[in-house]
């Protein structure tokens, strides 16, 4: 795995939302690989991996809105990259349903306006656009959801996601189809991943994040759906693959450009009762309990995901398993403050030498 990350050493990387959870280790992951780095995102809204980052002056940081299609235009322009990686999103399905409209706005409009922008680049460029794996029309039945399975999205959330895959694909036939690759010299790919976990998440909402907070308080874990299963993985996995793709789509762009799945093993997909217990028993303490909100919003029960294709075609699977990508996230929360950047990139060594 290493060798995917030295391919990218000396390029020019434009990440949307390296201020975010995503995106703050795969600056991380970039900055391991030599790359220079040029950031666009809003200001981070929690303490978290970036701001811990931030003074190591790892990145030219542009803190703006992806929905600013000129000022984003007029930077992805003057820096000309060889690769962009579009994170930046609304990423959170409860928070879709308070504010709908706003978040089709930020992940619909704004990767048109980064899809235009790249339409004005005169050089070659790959862009590898991050998704979900809730774009698909979610039966809520012990299936593995593949490439080519019908897009949907019950929760607003969701159903934008669905929809920016469908810009990308509008982008790719109009614009950057690959029969004319040789003219435009521009590549797009999407990438679907599974729920991830790791060290600096501190958003609203998130399982990890409520976790590490109810533990360190010495409080009962309040779980709403114990009984949902995910397909959980370290962020570290989906990284990776990002970085795999990216890699592979650049050297031959007539045989990757197109969606992937990146998840865990079929027989790897845990509960959030199973999650939640087994961060517990790696904290070493702590107990749950389960929520009685009967309001809370619709979030899918059963989902899982379909990763043969990345398996067969970018010969990609996951390092970790669930239990261990549990263990790797609830030993970076226990260091210490000071000691967290450091173990950031000890973490990333030791998952590239795998």
């Amino acid at each position: 795995m290493q060798r995917y990350l030295s391919y990218y050493n000396g390029k020019k990387v434009f990440i949307t939302g390296h201020t975010g959870f995503k995106g703050s280790w795969l600056l991380a992951c970039l900055h391991q690989a030599g790359s220079k780095v040029k950031g666009y995102a809003l200001k981070p809204e929690y303490d978290g991996l970036f701001n811990l980052l931030e003074p190591l002056n790892m990145v030219e940081s542009v803190i703006a809105d992806i929905r600013d299609k000129q000022k984003l235009q007029r930077e992805i322009e003057s820096f000309q990259p060889d690769f962009i990686f579009h994170l930046a999103a609304q990423p959170l399905v409860r928070r879709s349903y308070e504010i709908p409209a706003e978040t089709f706005d930020i992940n619909v409009v704004g990767t048109a306006n980064l899809l235009e922008a790249v339409t004005n680049l005169k050089s070659k460029c790959t862009v590898i656009v991050v998704t979900t794996d809730k774009v698909y029309d979610n039966k809520e039945q012990d299936l593995l959801y593949n490439e080519d399975d019908t897009l949907g999205g019950y929760d607003p959330y969701s159903a934008s996601k669905a929809c920016t895959e469908l810009v990308v694909n509008s982008f790719r036939n109009s614009f950057f189809n690959i029969s004319e690759y040789e003219e435009h010299k521009k590549v797009l790919v999407t990438a679907r991943a599974g729920n991830v976990i790791g060290g600096g998440d501190w958003s609203k909402d998130r399982i990890i994040p409520d976790i590490v907070r109810s533990l360190q308080n010495h409080e009962s874990i309040t779980v709403r759906s114990p009984k949902s299963v995910r397909p959980w993985q370290h962020v570290l996995e989906p990284l990776s693959g990002y970085l795999q793709l990216g890699m592979l789509a650049d050297k031959e762009p007539l045989t990757f450009s197109k969606a992937y799945n990146f998840g865990p093993l079929p027989n790897d997909h845990l509960t959030v009762q199973e999650l939640v217990e087994n961060a517990i028993f790696n904290w070493g303490n702590g107990n749950w309990s389960n929520a009685s909100d009967s309001m809370q919003p619709h979030e899918a029960g059963l989902l899982k995901l379909d990763i043969s294709r990345a398996k067969k075609e970018l010969s990609w699977e996951p390092k970790l398993s669930a239990s261990e990508a549990i263990e790797w996230t609830v030993s970076w929360y226990k260091k210490p403050v000071n000691e967290q950047v450091e173990y950031s990139f000890q973490q990333i060594k030791n998952f590239f030498a795998l």
